[in-house]
């Protein structure tokens, strides 16, 4: 019975300890995207445009996609705010190119915080998710916000 116990201690342990690591690595990731930005700036003549902000904390988050045949050819974000929107907003450009629009109209919260892989508190997840709400209200063809 004790080397029962013992032997799953020291499981949970390596299972602890993997979790930590995996963590370490989705943060790792999400600071490489934050300083490092892909597909950042502007695209020659988008097919669809959309600016959003969150109010509460000032993030700004514009999406730029180019479409051929209902699909994403080019994407491109501009903006500024914290580390998790922007980072939200480069790995939400490098993972839909070449997506159908069909399938980036039934994406969710749960697909950007899979993209991020942290656990996101109910303050930080409006960040999060500003890149999404930009990307959706451009493909549902709603307005620019005023300049």
């Amino acid at each position: 019975m004790k080397a029962r116990q013992g032997a799953r201690r020291d499981f949970l342990s390596v299972v602890e300890n993997c979790t930590r690591a995996l963590m370490d690595l989705y943060r790792e990731a999400i600071i490489d995207h934050y300083k490092h930005p892909r597909h950042k700036g502007q695209l020659d003549d988008p097919d669809i445009h959309y600016r959003d902000t969150n109010p509460f904390c000032g993030d700004e988050v514009t999406v730029q996609l180019k479409v051929v045949d209902n699909v994403v050819v080019d994407a491109a974000f501009d903006g500024k705010g914290c580390a998790i929107s922007q980072a939200s907003a480069s790995m939400l450009m490098e993972e839909i190119i070449g997506m159908p629009l069909a399938k980036l109209k039934r994406w969710g919260k749960e697909d950007i915080l899979d993209l991020l892989g942290i656990e996101i508190g109910p303050v930080r997840l409006k960040c999060a998710l500003l890149p999404l709400k930009a990307l959706k209200a451009g493909l549902y063809g709603l307005e620019d916000w005023p300049a």
